[in-house]
This record gives C-alpha cells, sequence and structure tokens, in this order.
C-alpha cells in the first residue's frame, strides 16, 4: 500500500465511525412500532432494542 491508498482507508474509517456515531433521526411518535407495526404507548417508537436495532440498519443500508 503506497501513502494515498493508506490516507483513503483513513478516511474511510471516519466516514464509517462518523455514520455510526450520528444520532438516529428524530421520528415522530406514530401509535406504532416503526419495525414491526406492534402498537405502542407514547412517546416509544420502537417497542424493544431489537427492532430498533433492525430498524437502524436498514435505515443505513438504505442511506
Amino acid at each position: 500500500m503506497d501513502e494515498a491508498d493508506i490516507t483513503q482507508a483513513r478516511l474511510e474509517r471516519e466516514e464509517a465511525l462518523r455514520r455510526r456515531l450520528r444520532p438516529a433521526p428524530a421520528l415522530p411518535y406514530c401509535g406504532q412500532c416503526y419495525w414491526c407495526g406492534e402498537p405502542l404507548k407514547a412517546p416509544l417508537r420502537w417497542c424493544d432494542a431489537d427492532c430498533r436495532d433492525d430498524w437502524e440498519r436498514d435505515h443505513a443500508r438504505r442511506a
């Protein structure tokens, strides 16, 4: 690897870290889990951490 390859790899790692650390978009309460559709009481947006993580993974993949 030359210096340009090393720099490119570092920049890609930094961008990936920035994406991971970026907060999830502020979604409005809609009455159901954003992932599975389970009815929820305010102010919840997901029914559990698994649904939240699945939604975030899918959202990141699409971005």
